[in-house]
């Protein structure tokens, strides 16, 4: 099968995302295991289910670009709500671990945390990567609408304000070494992973909404009322009405009735109908539009 330059292009950046996330992962862990940060470590599980993740969603965008066939009339795009929510629940349960393990720091056990200054190194080095990741996905996810793409860039955003929890818990790490009497701020460090907790759930609940409304086929805001009034400024058309609209993926489909003439010819009212699709698909480019004529007879 052959793939279009857009499928191309999603792939590509799908794929170095994967690519990102696992030298990241790495190096999260290495880094991690080395200093005792529970920050760090987070981070580095943060960054092992960013991998799993990322390659669901280079999957789901490989997938996703297959045509319609027998078995799935209106094609493949649906796989792409189904992996955001797949990214939602890895994300969910990495926030129950990080809770878990960071409140046991708080309150039972004592762990000995350093802050070298390749443990900041590590985390520059992230934010940068996901700095640059995320501008590359959002760019791609907006092109070619892609919901998968659009929240693997979403994520990644966040990312780069959960590093910076992370920088800040380690900062008052190496306070406390400096400082002996502030000592207890070395416990910023499991606060810090409690920030990156809070921060990954507000994503995931965000990412959940988003892929369980795609679905259950939910309308996109404000894209039919756009479609209806679009549609009513056409010569010929009296009426738009039962607008109905779905994503699948990045592929938007547009069922409509409109009123006619009910003295027009059959190839008038066909020639009506194709100015129709015309305009909804110079709206929302390569909309799958369906337009149902109806008569309205004149004395």
């Amino acid at each position: 099968m052959k793939f279009s330059r857009a499928d191309q292009e999603k792939r590509w950046a799908a794929l170095m995302s994967v690519m990102a996330a696992l030298g990241l992962t790495a190096l999260k862990i290495v880094v991690g295991i080395l200093t005792g940060s529970l920050g760090i470590l987070a981070e580095a599980a943060h960054s092992g289910l960013d991998l799993v993740a990322a390659m669901v969603t280079y999957l789901a965008v490989r997938y996703s670009s297959k045509p319609a066939d027998s078995g799935h009339l209106y094609g493949h795009g649906k796989v792409e709500s189904l992996s955001a929510l797949f990214e939602t629940l890895l994300l969910l349960a990495t926030c129950l671990w990080i809770i878990h393990e960071a409140i046991d720091r708080l309150f039972v056990k004592e762990v000995v945390v350093t802050a070298p200054v390749w443990a900041f190194l590590v985390m520059f080095i992230s934010i940068v990567v996901d700095r640059y990741r995320s501008r590359n996905l959002y760019a791609a996810a907006q092109k070619y609408n892609s919901q998968a793409l659009e929240a693997d860039a979403l994520h990644f955003q966040t990312d780069i304000w959960s590093s910076c929890v992370v920088i800040l818990g380690l900062f008052c790490v190496k306070l406390g070494e400096w400082i002996p009497g502030i000592s207890f701020i070395q416990s910023a460090d499991a606060v810090a992973a409690l920030g990156v907790a809070v921060i990954v759930i507000y994503v995931s609940v965000e990412l959940l909404t988003r892929s369980v409304q795609g679905l259950l086929d939910a309308a996109p805001r404000g894209v039919a009322e756009k479609i209806q009034k679009e549609v009513e400024k056409l010569p010929g058309v009296i009426d738009c009405h039962r607008v109905r609209v779905r994503y699948s993926g990045p592929h938007l489909f547009v069922d409509i009735h409109v009123l006619m003439d009910g003295n027009l010819t059959l190839d008038e009212a066909h020639a009506i109908t194709e100015q129709v699709e015309d305009s909804i698909q110079k709206k929302f480019t390569d909309a799958d539009v369906s337009v149902h004529p109806e008569p309205r007879m004149t004395p």
